[in-house]
């Protein structure tokens, strides 16, 4: 079966860095455009960015754009966000997701599976 598994989250202070991990297995990972979320407690689950399947192409929320990265390796299946210049308001758990269209975009609705999620703190 499909599974999803992030890693890589921590406590870090505020202007510090990150790199979260997910590893994809069970799916054909070359064909799915790989989504990032994230869920601040007591708030609703939003679209961090995204990379496509085949082109890379990425996009990014405006709140994270210029900060964080998205990158992907189709060979280890795993897609990777660099986290830059974190701020206490980027707490929150982090959640990759896949899609299998090239359509997949920001909303969740567009996305087949997804992982358990990992914590970011930043503290301030």
């Amino acid at each position: 079966q499909v599974q999803l598994v992030e890693s890589g989250g921590g406590l870090v202070q505020a202007g510090g860095s990150l790199r979260l991990s997910c590893a994809a297995s069970g799916l054909t990972f070359s064909s799915y455009t790989m989504g990032w979320f994230r869920q601040a407690p007591g708030k609703e689950r939003e679209f961090v960015g995204l990379i496509r399947w085949s082109v890379r192409n990425t996009y990014y929320a405006d709140s994270v754009k210029g900060r964080f990265a998205i990158s992907r390796d189709n060979a280890e299946n795993t897609v990777y966000l660099q986290m830059n210049s974190l701020k206490p308001e980027d707490t929150a758990v982090y959640y990759c997701a896949a899609g299998r269209t090239y359509k997949s975009g920001s909303s969740q609705t567009d996305y087949d599976y997804w992982g358990q999620g990992t914590q970011v703190t930043v503290s301030s």
